[in-house]
């Protein structure tokens, strides 16, 4: 069945009936509807200017866009020249049918840009998101840091002291003896046995 709606204005016959002076009443929309199902264009004209309006209103206050709302409002229109059939009177007004049949659309639409914006932007954190590697790397070097504070902690205070001041801050030996008043023979011991031991917490094979 070919869709009436791009040429709707032309070849379209006008009808004007006036009620009272003796010309038949018109048709209510369920009427139509039940001619448009079975292919009548001059009826569909006639439902087109019927529902145009309230299905542009409607669709407009879901989704706010004046084109789109437009572009959704044809494709209701196409679809209602498309399923008229379907519709059944008893189930409720022809109108009610074609405004709920509009609002869906209209419903649909929404999610359908919402679900694109999401895809964008977790296009976009992704794409702010470092590196595998360098998520990896980093994870590591801290997991590593870990280590090495629970290490430390095994350690007596003097060789804690030791290892810190002459590994974490770059003192000599003399200066680490000097400024722990410890004597330098001492302070050598205590950093040997520091070091043995944090070699063994840590794991690391000589």
């Amino acid at each position: 069945m070919r869709s009436p709606i791009g040429g709707r204005c032309r070849g379209v016959k006008e009808t004007v009936r006036i009620a009272g002076t003796g010309g038949t009443a018109p048709p209510d929309l369920a009427q139509l509807l039940s001619q448009v199902a079975r292919g009548d264009q001059d009826a569909f004209a006639d439902v087109y200017d019927r529902i145009a309006g309230p299905v542009l209103g409607l669709v407009r206050s879901v989704l706010r866009d004046p084109a789109q709302s437009e572009e959704v409002a044809q494709e209701v229109l196409v679809e209602v020249w498309r399923t008229a059939a379907h519709f059944r009177p008893e189930k409720g007004s022809a109108m009610s049918w074609v405004l709920t049949f509009a609002h869906r659309r209209a419903v649909d639409r929404v999610r359908s840009a919402q679900a694109s914006a999401d895809r964008e932007q977790r296009a976009a954190m992704l794409n702010r998101t470092p590196a595998f590697d360098e998520v990896t790397e980093a994870v590591e070097a801290r997991l590593e840091r870990e280590q090495v504070r629970r290490c430390m902690r095994t350690l007596t205070e003097l060789q804690r002291q030791s290892v810190t001041l002459a590994y974490y801050r770059g003192l000599t030996y003399r200066e680490v003896a000097e400024l722990l008043a410890q004597p330098l023979g001492t302070v050598k011991t205590r950093l040997r046995d520091g070091l043995i031991r944090l070699r063994d917490c840590l794991g690391v094979t000589a």
